[in-house]
């Protein structure tokens, strides 16, 4: 049986007219792994929707920022590799369509939820698939940025989870 948005997010009640497509994002993410706790569940559905929000940040995702993704959601997430990869496509479909409003919606419920080592995790697998084809654009980048700033984490985070990923940087690459 499939949950709610607002059961997703322990919220309960009538749906805000501003969160219903954040609803409809997250359900649908969530159909995909209902079979796993509530909670377990929020946090994947958040943690992939975030990791397309970067791949998606050049309008494009590569073969390997998906292989990436799908890599991490079955890791983090636990779930079977055929599990990881039906979400990580609803999660890159959802992106595509709706990412500019739920953005930040999605990461703020992901920033209540998360504890701080949960949240830097987050930022090393953002930084894990940008980089995956072997070059994290400016753009993708910001979008980082704007991310761990979402999440409420230092700016020295960010700094630190970027480092690791130096060579990827396109800012940083001679042409």
């Amino acid at each position: 049986m499939a949950m709610g948005i607002f059961e997703l997010f322990g919220l309960g009640g009538a749906k805000k007219p501003e969160t219903a497509d954040v609803a409809e994002t997250l359900h649908k993410i969530t159909e995909a792994i209902d079979k796993m706790e509530p909670e377990q569940a929020r946090y994947v559905a958040s943690f992939a929707f975030m990791l397309g929000r970067v791949a998606h940040a050049d309008l494009e995702i590569s073969k390997e920022e998906t292989r990436e993704m799908e890599r991490i959601v079955e890791t983090v997430g636990g779930l079977p590799v055929e599990q990881a990869i039906l979400v990580v496509q609803i999660a890159k479909s959802q992106n595509k369509l709706f990412g500019g409003t739920d953005n930040y919606s999605i990461s703020q419920e992901f920033e209540k939820r998360a504890t701080r080592r949960q949240k830097l995790a987050m930022l090393n697998c953002l930084f894990a698939v940008s980089s995956s084809d072997k070059s994290i654009s400016t753009i993708e980048d910001n979008e980082i940025r704007k991310i761990a700033s979402e999440l409420r984490l230092e700016h020295g985070d960010f700094i630190g989870a970027r480092s690791a990923f130096r060579e990827h940087l396109e800012v940083l690459k001679r042409k």
